[in-house]
């Protein structure tokens, strides 16, 4: 098995070619994968981190205590499906924050969490720029194609999974594909817990102190006509150490309407006939109702519904 890809985007200053190859390998091959040196102060991001622990233990974990009582999750004998052993709380930056609305955050805490969201809204930015040149589309092409009235959608999902007596039983968090644009995760650097579907297994995705994982949504997939794809997922709930885990979602605008770049489709179709026509066109708000209902399903089906509102529009 290839080992995990881990680049350094430092190197794209000497090593510029190298480096975006090992992009490249990494989006069309992976889905996934860890950059270093991305720009993000290391310092910051372990004030992000305790800052992150402490409201979980201060706020969250009695409540988490009280679901799993409630639900009667604690001695699991059968296997559960339709439940994931997740502590989590979402934090809204674009189009409009919902950061002041947030109970139990200090100032410091929204201050900080601010902060680190422009600073991954500027990662995202930048690596959708690489993505761009890979694929040899005009740079800022993305960016363009994800832009709604008011922009992107960009929000962050903050969890923590706890220990768990029954990681046979239940999932940390069941398998899916993510329905947005590109998602970028800030994990535990200790607990592990991730991994992603590669060629019929499940691969961890090592955890890495300071650095941020990036993996690629399904919208993205259908932008570049399967020239990248989006990957299933999941986490394996672990019986040691908590796993705190910040995935930001940059995502297109809800009205924004999504269909595979023309650029990549004459391409595409040049070379395979069989991949004519293959992505549906759609706005990403329909897409995600859709998403709401069908997460821990398969995207293809998902792909085919919007498809088959497409014909009929």
């Amino acid at each position: 098995m290839a080992k995990f890809p881990v680049i350094n985007l430092e190197k794209l200053n000497g090593e510029r070619a190298a480096t975006m190859d090992l992009i490249k390998d990494a989006c069309e091959n992976w889905g996934f994968f860890e950059v270093l040196n991305h720009g993000i102060p290391y310092e910051f991001m372990d004030r992000v981190e305790s800052l992150t622990k402490e409201h979980y233990k201060k706020c969250m974990e009695q409540r988490f205590k009280e679901l799993v009582a409630s639900k009667a999750l604690e001695g699991l004998q059968a296997e559960v499906t339709d439940m994931d052993w997740e502590s989590t709380f979402y934090l809204r930056h674009l189009p409009e924050s919902n950061m002041a609305e947030i109970p139990d955050l200090t100032d410091e805490h929204r201050k900080v969490m601010k902060e680190f969201a422009l600073k991954l809204e500027k990662l995202a930015e930048e690596l959708l720029d690489l993505f761009c040149e890979n694929l040899g589309l005009e740079k800022g092409y993305l960016k363009k194609a994800f832009y709604g009235a008011k922009g992107p959608t960009f929000g962050t999902k903050v969890s923590n999974y706890p220990p768990c007596p029954t990681p046979d039983k239940i999932k940390g968090l069941r398998a899916h594909t993510d329905a947005g644009g590109i998602i970028l995760l800030f994990q535990d650097p200790q607990v592990g817990g991730l991994q992603l579907l590669k060629d019929g297994e499940w691969v961890d995705v090592p955890p890495l102190r300071h650095s941020i994982v990036i993996n690629l949504g399904d919208q993205l997939e259908v932008i570049t006509n399967g020239k990248y794809k989006s990957v299933e997922h999941r986490v394996i709930a672990q019986t040691d150490g908590a796993r705190m885990s910040i995935a930001s979602f940059y995502n297109p605008g809800s009205d924004a309407v999504i269909y595979p770049a023309p650029a990549l489709v004459e391409k595409e179709e040049e070379e395979e006939e069989e991949k004519k026509g293959l992505y549906p066109k759609f706005v990403f708000e329909e897409y995600m109702k859709l998403y709401g209902v069908l997460k821990f399903q398969a995207k293809e089906p998902r792909f085919e519904a919007m498809k088959a509102r497409e014909a009929t529009a």
